[in-house]
């Protein structure tokens, strides 16, 4: 069998978990935090791996992955290179979306909300957490433009080294975003693709739910 024949031929079935509406709580953030725990309790490896979809100003999408680096009642933050290139499409239009795939719990959740800067000081916050060598990266790299080779992108993380000896500043061109969230759809895989999902939606400043079909 051909690589082409294995893709179209693959098959798995779902019977891990379920979700029933009787048993989940009012707020979806609280969701997904036991899910989200559930995750880091299982091992798997970065969980909080999601992707990150923008549109350009002409409307063309973008995907990515980031790194969830906190979340609560107020949304879910990450953190990039201001001059990148998800920053400006952030800029033109901050209506995002997020993805978490969890394969060994068969789970995924969907985030749909809008994005906005965190302040200086929250940036700072987290940035000053960061290990030094991923302090200098962010100095040494112009994220999203071209490098003429690695060894560019290694001297300029040298020159950091020496430009900052001791505690190394949040970059001007370096911050987070929070992106909270309008909408948040759970998926539990189910035997015979007949899978849960379940959607949250924020209308008036509250929370309903709903089930949607597979």
């Amino acid at each position: 069998m051909n690589i082409e024949d294995e893709v179209r031929l693959g098959r798995k079935s779902y019977d891990r978990a379920e979700l029933d509406e009787g048993e989940l709580p009012a707020d979806p953030v609280d969701l997904f935090r036991l899910w989200m725990e559930a995750a880091l309790r299982a091992g798997i490896e970065e969980p909080n791996a999601m992707a990150l979809a923008t549109a350009g100003r002409d409307g063309s999408p973008n995907v990515r992955y980031v790194l969830l680096r906190g979340f609560d009642e107020r949304g879910f933050c990450f953190y990039t290179n201001l001059d990148s290139v998800k920053a400006a499409e952030l800029s033109s239009n901050p209506e995002v979306c997020l993805a978490f795939y969890w394969r060994e719990l068969e789970r995924q959740v969907r985030i749909g909300g809008r994005a906005t800067l965190l302040t200086r000081e929250e940036s700072a916050a987290y940035f000053a957490s960061r290990p030094r060598g991923h302090q200098l990266s962010a100095w040494a790299s112009r994220q999203s433009s071209p490098v003429e080779s690695r060894a560019v992108l290694e001297s300029a993380l040298a020159e950091a080294g020496q430009r900052f000896p001791d505690d190394v500043p949040l970059p001007p061109f370096w911050g987070g975003y929070r992106v909270k969230p309008d909408s948040l759809e759970f998926w539990q895989g189910r035997a015979n693709r007949l899978h849960d999902r379940i959607r949250y939606r924020c209308v008036g400043g509250h929370w309903g739910r709903e089930r949607l079909c597979p």
